[in-house]
């Protein structure tokens, strides 16, 4: 029995050391077809649309002209924080965006720091205070929000590399600049209560309403207002080619689109993945209104102290590493900005095709809903909300939590896929060890999707239970 867990042990490291140096070389020659790439895109949106398109690759620059003054600020935190009358609030952009470094680069600066250290000990440390600020301004955030400063309208025309068929571009004919939210509930305002639904990264709403709307209890569906929504950039949701995708812009939409529009006054959430950030960020807005929250897989990673918050979550979460395919996937979507947007041509320009043919092999048994929410977004739109929302929000999931702990009362429930390989069961503990009182259930056998798609019967009852409880304590 020992000889066979020394074995496995040894299988073990071999096949790490395996991944590790097979990762090497596979991401080593990405870093070169991502730069590739961006000059080939270079070329042609100019032969195309007869515009350069900017991108994170870009060289910062070190002035801006008189439309208005942008102020980064340091250790992970970039802010716009001077303009002029348009009236553009503080926007939190992360610097993962474009402080991205190919692996080569990063393994030789490691190894520089190493010798540098090894050469230096024992030496007289910089005196405290002799440290210079510096500021880092990139590109396309100067060039995108000089185009909002002075007034410029949204671009609702989709960029040739986008989708442009009318599901994917539908909120073009409507003069209302709102998200897309399909409400089901009783009738004449006779609901006691509303749900909101916000769904995780390239997903739409109908992660919810193809498989929890149809099967919440008669009960149910009398008692409580379903509001599932499209979150900014993604499904029937307006998609802004001049959006950076903030956290203020989707709370602000949210806000917009459902608690106003339908007049919402108290509400339970469920959301899943990415949307739990969000979820916090808008209870955090309205702390007396929230009866209770519902997390699934919620990405919340703990920094390690001296670490800075944006890159180390998104190297927990894009690792740079072939093995597993969740990982390998993460890190594509992560760290390389052309190699993403070729797979957004490849896949959601041509969604139509894809949704044909799997019809046609599989002889039109698989409902494609799950494939309509990751098909239906723009690269621009997954790109920012990845980088601002997931990694950017990573320095103030501490003080949401706080909140949500000391001057909230409502219930919290997190659920989990013991099999899920895009967020770590950790991250639900985490969670859980900011605010005691959540309740985290974990799901043997479930990955990310399946968390829901597969039992959402059984995760429909326990919602139900839920939000029953939370009523009556409330």
């Amino acid at each position: 029995m020992a000889g066979m867990c020394k074995l496995g042990s040894v299988l073990k490291f071999i096949g790490g050391v395996l991944n590790k140096a097979v990762s090497f070389v596979v991401f080593s020659v990405l870093d070169l077809l991502d730069f590739i790439l961006c000059y080939g895109y270079k070329v042609a949106d100019f032969c195309i649309e007869a515009e350069w398109r900017p991108c994170y690759c870009s060289s910062a620059k070190e002035a801006i002209t008189s439309s208005g003054k942008i102020l980064v600020s340091e250790q992970g935190e970039s802010k716009i924080v001077s303009l002029n009358s348009s009236k553009l609030q503080l926007e939190d952009i992360s610097d993962t965006l474009y402080s991205r470094p190919s692996l080569v680069a990063e393994v030789s600066k490691l190894t520089v720091n190493e010798l540098k250290k090894f050469k230096l000990d024992g030496t007289a440390k910089t005196k405290k205070g002799s440290t210079r600020s510096t500021f880092t301004i990139n590109s396309i955030i100067v060039e995108m929000l000089q185009g909002k400063m002075v007034g410029r309208q949204l671009h609702h025309i989709p960029t040739w590399s986008d989708c442009d068929c009318k599901f994917c571009n539908s909120w073009t004919s409507s003069s209302k600049d709102t998200l897309y939210v399909k409400a089901q509930g009783p009738k004449d305002n006779k609901a006691r209560e509303d749900v909101i639904f916000i769904h995780g990264f390239i997903s739409s709403s109908a992660f919810w309403t193809e498989t929890l709307f149809p099967n919440f209890s008669n009960t149910a569906k009398s008692t409580y207002r379903f509001l599932a929504v499209d979150l900014l950039g993604f499904g029937r949701s307006p998609k802004p080619a001049d959006s950076l995708y903030t956290l203020r812009e989707h709370v602000g939409m949210i806000e917009k689109s459902v608690l106003e529009a339908y007049e919402v006054n108290s509400f339970h959430i469920v959301a899943h993945s990415l949307g739990c950030i969000l979820a916090l960020a808008l209870a955090v807005k309205h702390p007396g209104s929230i009866k209770s929250l519902t997390l699934l897989t919620p990405p919340y990673f703990l920094v390690p102290k001296g670490e800075a918050a944006t890159q180390y979550v998104m190297r927990k979460l894009a690792p740079r590493r072939v093995w597993p395919v969740m990982a390998f996937c993460t890190s594509l979507a992560c760290w390389y900005e052309h190699i993403s947007r070729t797979i957004c041509l490849v896949i959601c320009k041509n969604h139509r095709l894809w949704e044909f043919l799997t019809k046609l092999v599989t002889r039109n048994r698989v409902r494609t809903f799950l494939m309509e929410g990751f098909f239906c977004h723009t690269h621009n739109a997954a790109w920012h909300t990845l980088h601002n929302i997931i990694c950017g929000t990573s320095t103030k999931l501490d003080r949401y939590l706080d909140i949500v702990r000391d001057r909230m009362k409502c219930d919290v429930n997190i659920f989990h896929g013991k099999d899920d390989e895009v967020i770590p069961l950790e991250c639900s503990f985490n969670v859980q060890r900011k605010i005691p009182r959540a309740q985290v259930k974990v799901v043997e056998n479930k990955d990310h999707i399946t968390i829901v798609v597969g039992r959402q019967k059984v995760f429909a009852r326990e919602l139900e239970e839920i939000w029953n409880i939370s009523s009556r304590s409330h």
